[in-house]
């Protein structure tokens, strides 16, 4: 094992060793595991994430409600575990498989579906502090990447100059022992909510006229992007850009990637870029662009919920956001990234964003 396996299987040997004395010393078996919720999040104005706080509950043996969950935790361990001991990597699909199997002589299995296990894996992580892919578990690529950048994956060294039009698959584990930050040139980080956009971008070489890192998640960013763009800010010490689609889901993506998410909210430290800057589209963009009606969209009723519910959000309250978010519900409209193609077709890439950034803070981004 390399130095990171270690650790974490120092701590799940730990767990082990906590059940080991419950025995030995006659006590019901259990396990303290740090409750998911929003009830037990905060956001924390000094350091400008979510957390997750103090509350507990515990996960008992020799109970009714508890048994199969206890076993299931520990059974999910132990495959991990084996995972650290034989330097291999797994996709959390595969684990549920390598995990499931008959109990004995019944008809009970360990997991039925596979949304039984993935809840524990992060009950897992949460209760040894421990991110899933230091566990070595894996998921999907989702992402891609391209810049004046150069790394070195898993041994090999590639130039992020020469991606071609698909871009570097950004994987889901990127910590440093398997993804290495080299030779940048890089001014900033640019993080593109779509693969379409994203695709604009980089046709028209903006990375390389603006020398920054483009990146996009497909979307809402995975964990490997996102922890992904926590490396990239505060190794190479540049800022991150967030241009997402004029509607509360982009809002909260943008919020996700700024502050953290509340179901992952204890690894806000370690995927939360606090210093990210929101770029666009504001609501305000229709009336300084220019652009017709006919580009907009009506919000829908679970648009206007999610926005109210973001406006009464702690890491919302800024004057800025709540009259951004007033202003999306007074005029009921939204807008998508390629509504700017109206223009033309590179108006996003050869006059929006480029104005947007020379404006600065205040009148091209908001914080």
């Amino acid at each position: 094992m390399d130095e990171r396996a270690r650790k974490t299987d120092v701590k799940l040997q730990g767990l082990a060793r906590h059940l080991v004395a419950d025995v030995n010393q006659k006590r019901n078996p259990s396990i303290a595991i740090p409750l998911r919720s929003l009830a037990n999040v905060s956001f924390n104005e000094r350091r400008k994430i979510l957390e997750l706080g103090d509350q507990k509950q515990a996960r008992i043996l020799f109970n009714v409600g508890m048994a199969r969950k206890f076993m299931q935790t520990f059974l999910l361990g132990s495959a991990c575990k084996e995972l650290l001991e034989q330097g291999k990597t797994t996709s959390i699909r595969d684990l549920y498989y390598i995990a499931k199997h008959t109990l004995g002589d019944t008809r009970q299995n360990t997991f039925e579906e596979q949304d039984e296990s993935d809840p524990i894996i992060e009950d897992l992580e949460v209760t040894i502090d421990a991110l899933r892919e230091e566990l070595n578990l894996f998921a999907s690529n989702k992402g891609a990447m391209v810049g004046p950048l150069t790394i070195v994956d898993s041994g090999d060294t590639i130039d992020l100059r020469r991606m071609g039009s698909g871009g570097w698959s950004v994987p889901s584990i990127v910590e440093e022992n398997i993804v290495e930050l080299k030779k940048s040139e890089a001014q900033f980080v640019l993080l593109v909510e779509k693969d379409a956009v994203w695709r604009r971008f980089n046709e028209d070489k903006f990375w390389q006229k603006h020398r920054c890192v483009l990146i996009h998640g497909g979307g809402q960013p995975p964990r490997g992007v996102r922890r992904m763009l926590r490396r990239l800010t505060t190794e190479l010490k540049i800022p991150l850009y967030v241009l997402v689609d004029n509607d509360p889901w982009g809002f909260y993506i943008y919020s996700v990637v700024k502050q953290g998410s509340i179901n992952l909210a204890y690894e806000s430290v370690r995927m939360a870029v606090p210093q990210a800057r929101f770029v666009g589209l504001s609501s305000f963009d229709q009336e300084k662009y220019d652009l017709p009606d006919n580009v907009t969209m009506k919000l829908k009723d679970e648009d206007e919920r999610r926005a109210k519910q973001m406006l009464a959000y702690p890491w919302f309250q800024r004057k800025e956001w709540q009259r951004e978010l007033q202003y999306m519900l007074k005029r009921g409209k939204k807008l998508e990234l390629e509504a700017l193609s109206n223009k033309r077709i590179s108006f996003i890439t050869e006059e929006y964003l480029p104005r947007k950034l020379k404006e600065g803070e205040g009148k091209g981004w908001l914080v």
